[in-house]
């Protein structure tokens, strides 16, 4: 058995862990709620933003435009969106392992990778060419700068460097639980014309076509910009769980340890009255 003093200074250690992971905890419970706020007014708007276009676009007689237009796959890019810290369990390693499958699933197709977080970029970055990092956009998230990189996406796409573009990343369902997606960007998915969700009772000004095509960047660059924050949002979400699991795990060694504590207190101070005792008796002899 351990000596008082090393189960002492284990006891101590642990106690640091525990305030630490459950300051964590605390902080990320905080950022939760912002980024739920976010992600929950986001997805109604980018829902009702692509059945709107979906329904206008099934109208059209044409439904080819640049940002439709299907080419045979050579050149893949893949959107990953993980996050730049760790401490949060198997967050990132779920969506590294999404990416790596997607890389297989393309067979012989270039697969390039623009990193939107540290942690993925630090790995993948050995076994992709990386388009870009755009890492820095969680210093300063917002829509304008996610347009942007949204932007660099669509003139890709257009200017033929790249024949398919997908998102991978966590899509928040609860604190608890994250779902790892992937979405396609571009090219945008076709529409069934005449099927039950399309609606004609619209008065256009100016034309369809000219509707779509202003509709088309916004529905995209909104995409990327849910996307990102629903990442986020299932970040902070899995850093709160970890750290919960961590501070219950820290608890309960902490426990084990203290009982381990007493016993080999009780056993030294035993051992003590013994000799104590053994003593006395060799004198009284």
């Amino acid at each position: 058995m351990a000596n008082l003093k090393e189960i002492r200074n284990r006891i101590s250690s642990i106690g640091s862990t525990m305030q630490i992971t459950s300051a964590m905890k605390m902080v990320s419970a905080a950022k939760l709620k912002k980024a739920t706020d976010t992600i929950t007014a986001m997805r109604p708007y980018s829902e009702k933003l692509t059945e709107l276009i979906q329904n206008i676009s099934a109208t059209l007689e044409d439904n080819s435009g640049v940002y439709s237009q299907e080419r045979e796959v050579k050149n893949v890019l893949l959107v990953v969106v993980t996050s730049n810290r760790g401490l949060c369990g198997a967050f990132n390693a779920n969506v590294i392992k999404q990416t790596n499958a997607l890389k297989t699933s393309f067979g012989t197709a270039k697969v390039d990778i623009l990193t939107i977080g540290k942690k993925g970029h630090d790995i993948l970055n050995k076994s992709f060419s990386v388009f870009a990092n755009k890492s820095d956009l969680y210093e300063h998230f917002d829509f304008e700068h996610t347009a942007d990189i949204a932007q660099t996406l669509m003139d890709a796409f257009v200017e033929e460097k790249y024949d398919l573009i997908k998102i991978v990343y966590n899509q928040f369902k609860n604190a608890a639980t994250q779902v790892v997606v992937t979405e396609q960007f571009l090219p945008l998915l076709p529409v069934e014309k005449g099927s039950s969700n399309t609606s004609s009772d619209y008065i256009y000004e100016p034309s369809k076509e000219e509707i779509i095509e202003t509709l088309i960047p916004l529905s995209l660059k909104t995409q990327l910009f849910k996307a990102i924050a629903d990442s986020s949002a299932s970040e902070h979400g899995a850093r709160m769980t970890a750290m919960h699991k961590a501070t219950d795990n820290a608890k309960e060694l902490k426990d084990q340890l203290t009982l381990s504590y007493n016993k080999a207190r009780q056993a030294a101070i035993t051992n003590e009255i013994l000799e104590i005792v053994g003593g006395a008796e060799a004198l009284n002899k």
